[in-house]
C-alpha cells in the first residue's frame, strides 16, 4: 500500500469548499438540476424563516436563483423526491441504484409503530385505488383524522401515505405551496432499469466518495445513509481509493479515503475569495457537524428543537462563512408581511475581527438575502459588529 497522501487543513477547506459549490462566483444561468446533480441531493424543509431551507441552498450557489424555480424540475422529471437522512431532491440519475433504499424503507415503516395506521388492507388498498383511478392527491383530498393534537400526530390516511412513498409505490408528483401530491410511482419515476442490490449499493458508495472527494468511510455511509456500517466496511476494502491523512483545524491528522482523482482536484480547486456568505443550517457543507468542527474548527448545533431556555444561541441561527473561515453566527427572522428580515441575534467567533471590509461584505449578503425573501429592508435588533467595536 502505498504511503497516504498528505492535506494540510487549509488545502481541505479549500478542497472542502469547492467540491460544495461555495468558491465560484455564485452567478451566471441558473441550472437547478445541475447543481442538485453536482451536490448529490438537496435537502427539503417545512420551516419558512426567510426562505425554506432548499431555496437558500440553491441560491448560496447561484445569487440569480429565486423561489418558484425549484418545483417546475421534479413535476418534469429532472429530480425525484425520496429520503436520504432526511426528506431530499435528488438527480434521476440516481434511480437504477435507489430500489435498495425504496425496498428498505418500505419494509422499515411497515415495521415501525409510528407507521400503523389502524386501518384495514381494504381500507388502505382504497386510498392506494383513489390515486389510481383520480390521479396525483395531496393529504388533504382524503378524511380520516388523527387520534390526538400533539405536533406530531398524524391522520391514519397520511401514515398509509407515508408508507407507500417510502416504498416507491408512491412518488411526489409534484407540491403546490409546499404541499405534497402522491402518485403512483409507476407514473412519476422515469423508464429505469434498477440494479441488483450489490451493485446498486457499490454505486451509490462510489457515487457519494466521488461528491465527498475526500471521507472516511462513515462520512461514505451516512451520504445518502442506504448501507448499513458494515456494507460500508465490505465497500471499502475492495474499492479503488487513495489513502489520506488530513489535518484538522486544531493541527491533528485524520485518516481518511479520497476519489482516485483527488490530486487532480487539490490542484484545480479554486482559492476561496473574501465574499462572506450566510449559509443555511441545512447546507451539505455544514451537514455533518463533526467534519465541520474538524476542518473549521467551528461548533454549530441547529437548536429549533431544543426548548428556548437551553439554546445556546437561538431558533433558527445561520453560519457566517467569509472565504475558508466561519466567522460568526446571526439569528435573522423574515417578515414578508412588513417585507423586511430582522437580525435579532449575532454572534462573532472568539478571534474573529470584524473591520470595516467585513462589515461591508456582511450588509451587502444581509442585503441580497432579503430580496431572495421578498423583503426589502434589514433591521437590526441586535448589536451590530460595528456598535461592538
Amino acid at each position: 500500500m502505498s504511503a497516504p497522501l498528505d492535506i494540510p487543513n487549509r488545502d481541505a477547506r479549500r478542497l472542502w469548499l469547492a467540491v460544495n459549490g461555495l468558491s465560484g462566483p455564485a452567478t451566471g444561468p441558473v441550472d437547478v438540476p445541475g447543481m442538485i446533480e453536482a451536490l448529490g441531493l438537496l435537502q427539503i424543509d417545512t420551516i419558512r424563516n426567510v426562505t425554506r431551507a432548499h431555496n437558500h441552498i440553491l441560491w448560496s450557489r447561484n445569487r440569480r436563483y429565486r423561489e418558484g424555480m425549484l418545483w417546475p424540475h421534479l413535476a418534469k422529471r429532472a429530480l425525484f423526491e425520496h429520503f436520504t437522512h432526511d426528506a431530499s431532491l435528488l438527480p434521476v440519475s440516481l434511480l437504477p441504484l435507489w430500489q435498495v433504499q425504496f425496498r428498505r424503507l418500505g419494509e422499515k415503516a411497515g415495521r415501525g409503530a409510528w407507521y400503523q395506521s389502524g386501518l384495514a388492507q381494504h381500507e388502505v388498498a382504497a386510498i392506494r385505488a383513489r390515486i389510481e383511478a383520480e390521479g396525483a392527491l395531496s393529504t388533504q383530498a382524503f378524511e380520516t383524522k388523527a387520534e390526538s393534537r400533539e405536533m406530531w400526530a398524524r391522520p391514519p390516511h397520511k401514515k398509509v401515505l407515508d408508507q407507500l412513498w417510502y416504498a416507491g409505490d408512491l412518488a411526489t408528483c409534484h407540491r403546490v405551496n409546499f404541499v405534497k401530491f402522491y402518485d403512483l410511482g409507476t407514473r412519476v419515476f422515469p423508464a429505469h432499469d434498477p440494479l441488483p442490490e450489490p451493485e446498486a449499493l457499490t454505486r451509490l458508495h462510489d457515487d457519494a466518495l466521488n461528491r465527498l472527494t475526500m471521507a472516511t468511510q462513515g462520512e461514505v455511509q451516512r451520504f445518502y445513509a442506504v448501507a448499513s456500517a458494515e456494507e460500508a466496511r465490505v465497500w471499502a476494502e475492495g474499492a479503488a481509493t487513495v489513502p489520506l491523512r488530513i489535518q484538522s483545524a486544531d493541527g491533528s491528522w485524520r485518516a481518511a479515503l479520497a476519489h482516485p482523482e483527488i490530486e487532480t482536484r487539490l490542484a484545480t480547486a479554486p482559492e476561496v475569495p473574501p465574499r462572506l456568505r450566510i449559509l443555511n443550517p441545512f447546507d451539505p457543507a455544514i451537514r455533518d457537524r463533526n467534519r465541520l468542527e474538524r476542518l473549521f474548527g467551528f461548533d454549530y448545533r441547529n437548536e429549533m428543537f431544543v426548548p428556548a431556555a437551553q439554546r445556546r444561541w437561538g431558533y433558527y441561527v445561520y453560519p457566517l462563512l467569509d472565504g475558508d473561515t466561519f466567522v460568526g453566527r446571526m439569528e435573522i427572522k423574515g417578515n414578508r408581511a412588513k417585507g423586511e428580515i430582522e437580525v435579532t441575534g449575532f454572534w462573532p467567533e472568539p478571534g474573529s475581527r470584524w473591520g470595516s471590509g467585513r462589515i461591508a461584505r456582511l450588509d451587502a449578503e444581509l442585503a441580497r438575502f432579503a430580496a431572495l425573501g421578498e423583503a426589502d429592508t434589514v433591521t437590526w435588533t441586535a448589536a451590530r459588529p460595528d456598535a461592538r467595536r
